[in-house]
């Protein structure tokens, strides 16, 4: 008779999926969502547009505007109360702005001083608040460095990257179906879906490689961007199940707010602020 202890129950199984069904009669069910999406993202096409091609203070200008409203949106739905939340959104807000002013060294502290301020103005959820706080201001301070240190081309990249593997994996997940990600977080993903989103970034990345004569590091790194970005929809997602809420604000009409859109560029953009910073960007072709 052995001596070792019994366990108290089985180890769950390595794998265990729930599954998503293709699309099979009901095409028109699966895709119910799919006309406001465009009409979002034609509307968030043309402002955008036009900011990234008048670049320098109009692109800044973009971004500090949704970094302080998409600050006041997750101040929102983590209830910390509407003087607070507008309080988080004009600080950030107007410590991005400031801080591309600034040479680098001086705007990386003014853009941490809104988590900062959240430690101390923020008593619910704190933990939540100060982390993604942090996130949404690198990110948008990755993003206009992007703009101004790479130019137009390499911006619409990034765009693309993001755009592609959305789409890819949102028309995938619905006609393929199969194992869901993470049910219980982002229900209606599936890993069809994720992979069809890795897949449509490499493609891009090849694009880009050989139209801006880069090195093939690119498809690896538009990968990354794609993963990233997967990554960034899903913390959001996260977010509002745990507060209980279904779009982070109804500042799009029948679409939720801008958290709900820009969650994945913003993990996209925190990525290539890694990238940037650790290696040659754009990747030199015939280095690795």
């Amino acid at each position: 008779m052995s001596d070792r202890p019994e366990a108290d129950e089985e180890e769950p199984p390595l794998f265990e999926f729930t599954m998503e069904d293709p699309i099979e009669p009901q095409i028109a069910g699966r895709f119910q969502d799919l006309a406001p999406r465009l009409g979002t993202a034609v509307f968030l096409f043309l402002v955008g547009g036009v900011a990234i091609w008048g670049g320098g203070l109009w692109f800044v200008s973009l971004i500090a505007i949704c970094v302080g409203l998409m600050l006041w949106e997750l101040a929102t739905m983590l209830r910390t109360g509407p003087k607070r939340a507008m309080l988080m959104a004009v600080l950030g807000g107007v410590a991005l702005f400031s801080a591309n002013l600034l040479p680098v060294g001086f705007g990386l502290p003014v853009l941490m001083l809104v988590p900062m301020a959240g430690i101390a103005f923020i008593r619910r959820h704190r933990r939540i608040m100060v982390g993604f706080t942090a996130a949404i201001m690198l990110a948008g301070l990755s993003l206009t460095q992007h703009l101004s240190n790479f130019g137009l081309v390499w911006m619409v990249w990034l765009i693309t990257v993001v755009v592609i593997s959305d789409v890819a994996g949102y028309f995938a997940g619905r006609i393929l179906g199969g194992p869901k990600f993470w049910p219980r977080v982002s229900p209606k993903k599936t890993w069809s879906g994720t992979i069809a989103g890795w897949i449509g970034a490499a493609v891009i990345g090849g694009i880009w490689a050989v139209w801006q004569n880069a090195g093939w590091e690119t498809v690896g790194i538009s990968v990354a961007l794609a993963m990233m970005a997967q990554m960034g929809d899903i913390a959001e997602s996260a977010i509002k199940r745990k507060m209980g809420v279904k779009d982070s604000s109804n500042l799009l009409p029948g679409h939720g707010g801008l958290f709900d859109r820009f969650d994945a560029m913003l993990g996209a953009a925190l990525m290539l602020l890694v990238v940037e910073s650790l290696s040659e960007f754009p990747p030199i072709p015939g280095v690795g």
